[in-house]
């Protein structure tokens, strides 16, 4: 996707520009076998987490909102992303992977971005 595009309005301008600004930080950022990338997706609802060896092409480890374990529960979206960042570093270092690169995924680093990444630090994952 080219930085030029047309302009669009609403709710599809707010993707474009997320679009473009994890064109922007992926240009820079990689993950290795060493380091991989911790990558976040998010949506209105959910919340995504995913390790992922950008060499090899692999995901490491996962966890989401709709596993399971987290999707039952009444908790606000803050609470979950908490739960997800904490659940993905727990199997992050059942995989052997003690430190990451972090990859916001274009979104702004508040909220449940900024949530996700506090709870997975605290489970000890390294940044």
């Amino acid at each position: 996707m080219a930085y030029g595009q047309k302009i669009l309005k609403g709710d599809a301008y707010k993707r474009a520009a997320i679009k473009r600004r994890h064109i922007r930080i992926r240009k820079r950022i990689g993950g290795t076998a060493e380091r991989p990338r911790l990558v976040v997706t998010r949506s209105n609802r959910h919340i995504v987490a995913q390790v992922i060896d950008d060499l090899k092409g692999h995901t490491l480890a996962s966890a989401s909102t709709l596993d399971t374990s987290i999707r039952g529960g009444e908790a606000d979206k803050s609470a979950q992303a908490k739960q997800v960042g904490a659940l993905v570093a727990e199997r992050a270092k059942a995989a052997g992977v003690e430190t990451v690169v972090f990859d916001r995924g274009g979104n702004q680093y508040a909220g449940r971005i900024a949530a996700l990444a506090d709870a997975a630090r605290e489970a000890g994952l390294k940044f």
